[in-house]
């Protein structure tokens, strides 16, 4: 079944050399990639283009949704360069809250993405909330670039022209269904991307930025405030429009860190379909914008669905998670019991973030946030090397094969960290490599080399047959 000496390994020298998918190529998991964001009001054609820089280069590897589909991500390539395609369609406001809503789009745009997109209909002209968002972005500091969407002929031309009064320079002219320069609209792009992203971990300077978020009423606030006036040490405030987010810069035991759209989160909306959007764009926003989220929980109360989707939302972006216990004052003997039997029944598959207990109307335990942080920053910043993570893969494997699917057992031929912020790993494989295995290594990876606070991330790459044809 095998030529290898332990029955399931195999030595990375098998690989061709300028195969695409072999180790060679590990430029493409250097770092975290550039974010594109495509916005704009409904109906414009944002998904459309998406579609068009996606299905061109037939590039998507990776889909990863949103709680209301908000915001979706892809991984794209163009001339070579890899980056992010994020997609911020899906939702359809009202008429009347439209103008906010589109702003606030923009707004979090502005927070998560390297350079921006946004695209208008060229053919209806600009309106309210084209307008709303253009200013947003004029002050984002980020490369924003103005597609004319629904230009088919020459006769459009004139209709894109007439976009230089939104005041993001010049207007592309593009045709997202027929793909009538989108090429060009791209290239452009490309000239302004950094090669790391800047806002998903590629960039390093500044104070950690800190996500405080949890279901309402769980004392976001409270805390929030606790740190600040406690320390008396609030540094400034960033705060822009009434659509902007705020940040809160607060120096704990002698260290700056910026608390990221906290203050937004506690602000409130008229409507109440209008209010669940913003809370929604807001909680994704933050936890996009931070490195590691402050996830806030009731510790009196039993333990809800919207506690687990929070914490999905944290996984699902990868970021460095600690998790809140609070109003600890409140909490009897009972309840305590009850609390443990909760976690343990709902909370099972995040036994690897960091717990506090605390009251942040007491301030119990408060200064125990610090410690947590940190260690789960540095679990998400670690790098392994090569040769050890093969070496601890040659050792779990040969003592637990991965199990045989189709009548085949794989092999896992090679294995490297492709990024860290979070840790992700990329095995090569002679064949699928069933979740509940993938769930084994994940479990050994974090009793070898620690992680605690930190999602991991394995991605299995299957090699292809030598010979077989490739398409």
């Amino acid at each position: 079944m095998t030529d290898s000496t332990d029955g399931t390994w195999e030595d990375e020298s098998e690989w061709e050399v300028g195969d695409p998918d072999s180790v060679d190529d590990d430029e493409k998991f250097s770092g975290p990639p550039p974010v594109v964001a495509v916005v704009g009001r409904p109906n414009v054609g944002k998904s459309t283009l998406v579609n068009r820089i996606l299905g061109r280069r037939e590039a998507v590897v990776q889909d990863l949704p949103g709680v209301t589909r908000d915001r979706v991500s892809y991984d794209a390539l163009w001339t070579g360069r890899r980056f992010m395609v994020q997609d911020t369609g899906g939702w359809e406001p009202d008429a009347k809250g439209l103008q906010g809503l589109v702003a606030e789009q923009a707004s979090v745009a502005m927070r998560t993405a390297d350079a921006i997109i946004l695209v208008v209909d060229a053919i209806v002209g600009a309106t309210a909330a084209d307008e709303a968002a253009a200013k947003v972005l004029q002050r984002s500091g980020k490369p924003v670039f103005l597609a004319a969407n629904k230009v088919d002929g020459e006769r459009g031309e004139a209709d894109a022209a007439a976009l230089w009064s939104l005041g993001l320079g010049e207007p592309y002219p593009i045709s997202a269904i027929h793909g009538r320069g989108v090429a060009d609209l791209l290239d452009r792009v490309i000239e302004d991307l950094p090669t790391l992203s800047e806002v998903t971990g590629g960039g390093t300077g500044g104070p950690r930025r800190v996500a405080l978020v949890g279901k309402p009423n769980v004392g976001k606030s409270s805390l929030l405030n606790r740190l600040a006036d406690e320390e008396r040490s609030v540094v400034h405030d960033v705060a822009g429009t009434t659509v902007d987010p705020v940040d809160s810069l607060i120096e704990l035991d002698g260290k700056v860190w910026r608390f990221v759209d906290t203050a937004g989160l506690r602000r409130k909306v008229g409507q109440a379909s209008g209010h669940e959007f913003y809370a929604s764009v807001r909680t994704h926003g933050a936890i996009d914008a931070a490195e590691v989220v402050l996830v806030l929980i009731d510790a009196s109360v039993p333990l809800t669905e919207q506690d687990q989707r929070v914490f999905s939302i944290v996984i699902e972006a990868g970021r460095a998670l600690v998790m809140v216990f609070n109003k600890w004052d409140l909490v009897d003997e009972d309840r305590r019991y009850e609390l443990e039997r909760e976690i343990d029944r709902e909370l099972a598959q995040l036994q690897w973030a960091s717990r506090v207990n605390i009251s942040a109307k007491t301030g119990r335990a408060v200064q125990k946030l610090v410690p947590a942080l940190e260690g789960a920053l540095a679990s998400w910043d670690k790098r392994i090397t090569t040769g050890q993570l093969n070496n601890f893969l040659k050792e779990v494997v040969a003592a637990t094969p991965p199990p045989v699917r189709g009548g085949k057992q794989p092999r896992i031929l090679f294995a490297t960290q492709a990024t860290n912020r979070p840790p992700t790993f990329v095995l090569f494989t002679t064949g699928f490599l069933e979740a509940g295995y993938r769930r084994f290594l994940e479990r050994r990876l974090r009793e070898t080399f620690g992680f605690e606070g930190s999602p991991i991330r394995i991605n299995v790459r299957v090699r292809e047959k030598r010979g077989a044809p490739r398409r």
